[in-house]
């Protein structure tokens, strides 16, 4: 099979393509005929940032072809996706059952990969904020994977205002066609009017400016790699609230909460309340552009490679 692998850290240039052995499903593994593979950031950053070279893992969606020791619930044939975290940019890769989901009858596996960890993200993430009826949201890297699904299930929730923030001016089209009620960008002088939460997906430097836009009592949820850091006195004098959240411990603590957001996220798909976009679609081989995408924060929607 191919497989796309890096040697040593860098930028997408450091990607290249290989023939690797298809591997065997371990105890309570599936083994995916990949069709469909999620492009992040997290894993951008990685090739970017790791010390020693690791798999590029992610999401997937394909066909089952073959059972590991144990696994009980799935059959060859069957159409999952998932979070894989060996390799994941190849032909097949393995998927244990505890982060695997069906994929509906009619939906294709750009739909998936485009859908649900990007919307277990985004569900989850404002999930976190508690928000309430007629309150106001901010989402950062509203245009992306996530953001764009984030703004709108903000909007579904009940915020009476979404405000979108986005790296590009150019980007203000896409994400009111979303539902996005205002538009900032990051390098602009303040924010506008303060919000009751943010959903933050960049982190780092924007994080201050990100919990300056926070209204008294506010709530801002980071569920970034980005890292950062914010001065206490700034949540103390608003009373504001730092949270985290990661989607990896909710699958593995609460599978039961993981699979009920993953079923209302298809339902909301289904009946056209929640619009997946896709910025565009990569052959595998091209791994290293779809990289660049996702590296120069052009794309609108989710970057996606199909094998």
């Amino acid at each position: 099979m191919r497989r796309v692998r890096y040697a040593h850290s860098g930028g997408p240039e450091v990607l290249f393509l290989e023939d690797a052995p298809v591997p065997d499903p371990g105890p309570g593994e599936l083994l995916v005929r990949v069709e469909a593979i999620g492009v992040t950031l997290p894993v951008v950053r990685k090739v970017r940032e790791s010390r020693d070279p690791i798999p590029l893992g992610g999401e997937v969606a394909g066909e089952v072809v073959a059972l590991g020791e144990g696994v009980t619930g799935h059959a060859p044939g069957d159409r999952v996706t998932g979070l894989v975290f060996g390799h994941g940019y190849a032909d097949y890769a393995l998927l244990h059952t505890s982060m695997a989901t069906p994929v509906p009858e009619g939906a294709s596996a750009v739909d998936a990969v485009a859908l649900v960890r990007s919307g277990l993200v985004a569900y989850g993430a404002l999930e976190a904020a508690r928000p309430a009826p007629g309150e106001s949201a901010l989402v950062t890297a509203a245009a992306s994977g996530v953001g764009h699904l984030a703004l709108q299930l903000a909007g579904l929730r009940g915020a009476s205002r979404v405000v979108a923030a986005v790296s590009d001016p150019g980007k203000a089209d896409f994400v009111r066609g979303l539902g996005a009620d205002e538009v900032i960008t990051y390098d602009q002088d303040g924010w506008g009017e303060p919000v009751d939460y943010v959903l933050d997906a960049v982190g780092g430097d924007l994080l201050g400016p990100a919990c300056k836009s926070l209204a008294p009592h506010g709530r801002l949820v980071a569920y970034s790699s980005g890292g950062g850091t914010v001065a206490a006195y700034d949540l103390l004098v608003g009373a504001r609230s730092v949270i985290g959240f990661q989607l990896g411990l909710i699958a593995r603590g609460r599978p039961e909460l993981y699979e009920k957001w993953r079923r209302e996220l298809w339902d909301l798909h289904a009946d056209g309340r929640l619009r997946t976009a896709v910025h565009a679609e990569f052959a595998l081989e091209e791994a290293v552009r779809a990289h660049e995408v996702i590296e120069t924060r052009s794309n609108r929607g989710k970057v996606v490679l199909v094998p």
